[in-house]
C-alpha cells in the first residue's frame, strides 16, 4: 500500500461501491473494508439508469463512488447507445440521487475524454474533442454529474492495469510466456495507472476534500509521475518479471506505429495528464509508473 488504513478512518460509511469486482472496484472495496458495500451488474444494473435510484434508496448511504463504466473501447463502436448509458445516464442518475440526499460522490472518467494532439500534458479546464465512442460517452458523463450539483469528485484516468482480470498487464505477461516476439505500439504516451494506487489516491483526495469548506469539487486529473509508450511499458513488465524468475519466453518487443496495428477505435497519441491540480489537494507526492508496477508483480508474488 502507498498509504496506511488510518489515512481513510474518517470517511463517513456506509459507502456504496457501484462496479466493485471491476479493478477499481476491487481495490476501494479491500481498502474500505466494512464500510464498503460493493455492488455488481448482478444487483445494480447500470444499463437502466432510471432502476438505479431505487437502489441507492435501499442502501442509504453516506457515501457513493462510481467506479463502474463500459471499458471496452472497441466495442463501444458497435455500441454507443449502451456505452453512453452506462457511461453517463447511469452516473447522472447516481449524481442526481447524491445531490438531492447532499451525500458525496466519486466518480472516474479517463484521458479518452482529450484529442491525444501535441506533445503537452492536458489540464482539466483544456478543450475536450475525444476520438472515439467511449471517450464520447465517458465526456457526456462528467457533463451530467457535474449538471447535478451536489459535492461531487471526477478523477480523469489514464492505462489502468491491476494484477487480476483482462487488461494490457495481465496481456503482455501472457503473451510474454507464450511468444519470443511481440509488436507494440511506440507512439502512444501515457503513464501506466495500476488501479489500488488510483484507489488509495482517490480516498485521500475524498478525504482532503471533505475536510474543507466549500467543498473543492470538481474534475481532477489523477495519474502518476513520468511517461512512456506502450512498447516502453511493456518492456519494463517483461524485464522486471524475468528478474524475479516468472518465465518469460519472449526476447524481442519491436516498436510499431499506431498505425501499423488499426483498431475500430482512434486512441490518442498523447494521454499526459497535468496534476498539479491534485497535488494541491493531496498535499503528498504522487508514485511513479515505475513503482506501481513494481507493486503489481510484488501482488503476484
Amino acid at each position: 500500500m502507498l498509504l496506511t488504513p488510518s489515512a481513510f478512518s474518517q470517511l463517513p460509511g456506509p459507502v456504496l461501491i457501484f462496479g466493485a469486482t471491476g479493478q477499481l472496484g476491487s481495490a476501494l472495496t479491500r481498502i474500505l473494508g466494512e464500510k464498503a458495500i460493493g455492488l455488481t451488474r448482478d444487483n445494480a444494473d447500470l444499463s437502466a439508469p432510471e432502476s438505479l435510484a431505487t437502489v441507492l434508496d435501499q442502501h442509504s448511504p453516506r457515501l457513493v463512488i462510481n467506479a463502474a463504466a463500459h471499458t471496452l473501447v472497441d466495442q463501444a463502436e458497435k455500441e454507443e447507445g449502451l456505452a453512453y448509458r452506462l457511461n453517463a445516464e447511469a452516473p447522472g442518475a447516481i449524481a442526481r440521487w447524491c445531490a438531492r440526499a447532499n451525500v458525496p460522490f466519486v466518480h472516474y472518467s479517463t484521458d479518452y475524454v482529450f484529442s491525444g494532439q501535441g506533445v503537452t500534458r492536458w489540464k482539466e479546464d483544456d478543450a475536450t474533442g475525444p476520438l472515439n465512442a467511449y471517450g464520447r460517452s465517458k465526456l457526456a458523463g462528467e457533463r451530467l454529474v457535474a449538471e447535478a450539483g451536489g459535492r461531487w469528485l471526477i478523477f480523469r484516468v489514464s492505462w489502468v492495469y491491476a494484477e487480476t482480470g483482462k487488461n494490457f498487464f495481465t496481456t503482455m505477461l501472457r503473451l510474454g510466456k507464450d511468444r519470443e516476439t511481440l509488436s507494440v505500439v511506440t507512439d502512444q504516451y501515457g503513464a501506466p495507472s495500476y488501479a489500488p494506487d488510483l484507489a488509495e489516491l482517490s480516498l485521500l483526495a475524498l478525504t482532503r476534500a471533505l475536510e474543507q469548506e466549500p467543498f473543492p469539487g470538481g474534475v481532477y486529473h489523477l495519474c502518476p509521475t513520468g511517461e512512456t509508450t506502450w512498447h516502453g511499458f511493456t518492456s519494463r513488465i517483461l524485464d522486471r518479471a524475468r528478474e524475479k524468475g516468472l518465465p518469460i519466453k519472449t526476447t524481442r518487443v519491436l516498436p510499431i506505429t499506431a498505425s501499423e496495428y488499426p483498431t475500430p477505435a482512434r486512441r490518442p497519441a498523447n494521454s499526459r495528464l497535468d496534476t498539479s491540480k491534485i497535488q494541491k489537494l493531496l498535499k503528498t507526492p504522487l508514485p511513479s509508473w515505475e513503482s506501481g508496477l513494481e507493486r503489481c508483480l510484488e501482488a503476484l508474488q
